[in-house]
């Protein structure tokens, strides 16, 4: 081997080499040993002036001739101008170009579904972004390869439902937008996104706001709320005893059906919900008047789960369209649960002068000021408290004398 410029290398060297370092096998071709003892090749170059290095496999995977074959190629490129790093990347685009040309946007979609379901907080996620592309992305492009995906396509799948139901349209949208972003990311598609929204769809669709005026949940008229609530008492089941929960509180559905035992505090009449619960994602605690807590005794008479409130299945909490269908059992299509959190609004907007962000936090409603989110730091507890006793006694139709007070005219 004396003299030699390449070829220095043998099969037994390579594998007796132990130390730590770079062994040269001649034009540009080393075998390298990390400290740990991990052996690979690498081809240095010269380009532009600047030294450039390319890993080129280990060696239990590349033996010593194919790396010098490897070896041999890259010079060949180095004489024809080219890069072979960046040969080698192009060469990777295009097969990942050509795996993409098989894979489909439904089938990229499930992968994306499937990397980020874990940091979704309830399983209604899952549901609803399966829903939304099976109902109507699929119909029109979930068969087709995702390097395909043009705005011409987007706009199919969109548009029919843009002006009838905007808001679906715009969570259609946004889940496309994300699935071609991740796409992109993993190298199976190349190019703008066509369901971008700022500077591109917006020129082709109105803004949501403007197709027509956001439809609110229907509310009952708080003057008529201890009539109902009369009513409300003498219906039996759990989705009757949810709903008078939810109303005394001012909780939302998911909310009261996802209550456990476990975050009642019973001794102090405390019910606190769990960050992962809560819309916003914080802990949310809920002083219970004795009207709530009274709820909950009765239910404790008959507990039979881990879930305040069970449905029909062992160990499963009640269906989400339980307080749903006892409205419709009372001839009230007319409203809905989350209405009665608006009657709780209006009641206490109009009918105290408690402080704004204590009717917003009883609401668990994120607080929007970011000065004002950073200099009140505590929840506001015992102010709603109070807040929601009067609440109890209104809706009993009997409230404490003085206890509610008009706020005075301008």
């Amino acid at each position: 081997m004396v003299g030699r410029t390449v070829g220095r290398l043998t099969a037994l060297a390579v594998t007796r080499a132990g130390k730590k370092g770079m062994y040269a096998d001649g034009a540009g071709l080393y075998l390298h040993v990390s400290g740990n003892g991990a052996k690979s090749w690498v081809y240095r170059f010269m380009l532009a002036g600047r030294p450039r290095e390319m890993g080129l496999g280990a060696t239990h995977t590349i033996s010593l001739a194919e790396a010098r074959d490897v070896a041999i190629e890259c010079r060949k490129m180095r004489r024809a101008g080219i890069d072979p790093i960046e040969a080698r990347k192009v060469r990777r685009q295009h097969a990942q170009i050509d795996e993409a040309s098989s894979l489909t946007f439904a089938e990229c979609a499930q992968r994306y579904i499937g990397a980020h379901k874990t940091g979704w907080r309830s399983p209604k996620s899952l549901a609803a972004w399966e829903g939304t592309l099976t109902r109507f992305v699929d119909p029109v492009f979930g068969k087709l390869p995702v390097q395909a995906i043009d705005t011409g396509l987007v706009m199919k799948a969109i548009e029919p439902i843009w002006a009838a139901k905007p808001e679906t349209a715009g969570r259609v949208r946004g889940r496309v937008e994300s699935i071609l972003d991740y796409a992109t990311v993993r190298g199976w598609r190349q190019g703008e996104n066509p369901a971008r929204w700022r500077g591109h769809l917006d020129k082709l669709l109105p803004k949501k706001g403007k197709v027509r005026a956001v439809e609110h949940h229907p509310a009952l008229p708080f003057a008529e709320l201890p009539a109902f609530m009369e009513t409300l008492r003498r219906e039996n089941g759990n989705g009757a005893r949810a709903l008078e929960l939810a109303i005394l509180t001012s909780a939302r559905t998911s909310e009261i059906i996802g209550a456990r035992w476990g975050e009642i505090d019973q001794a102090n009449t405390v019910w606190t919900i769990a960050g992962a619960r809560m819309k916003g994602g914080r802990e949310h605690r809920v002083p219970l008047s004795d009207a709530a807590f009274a709820v909950i005794e009765k239910m404790a008479e008959q507990r039979s789960s881990d879930y305040l409130f069970p449905g029909g299945a062992h160990n499963r909490p009640l269906s989400n369209m339980a307080m749903l269908a006892l409205l419709k059992r009372m001839k009230r299509s007319d409203l809905t649960v989350h209405g009665f959190r608006s009657t709780f609004r209006d009641w206490a907007a109009e009918r105290t002068n408690f402080q704004n962000e204590v009717i917003e936090m009883a609401l668990a409603h994120a607080i929007g000021d970011k000065v004002e989110a950073a200099y009140r730091r505590g929840d506001l507890f015992e102010k709603r408290r109070r807040l929601m006793d009067l609440w109890a006694a209104y809706c009993r139709g009997t409230p404490a004398e003085g206890a509610v007070v008009p706020i005075r005219a301008a």
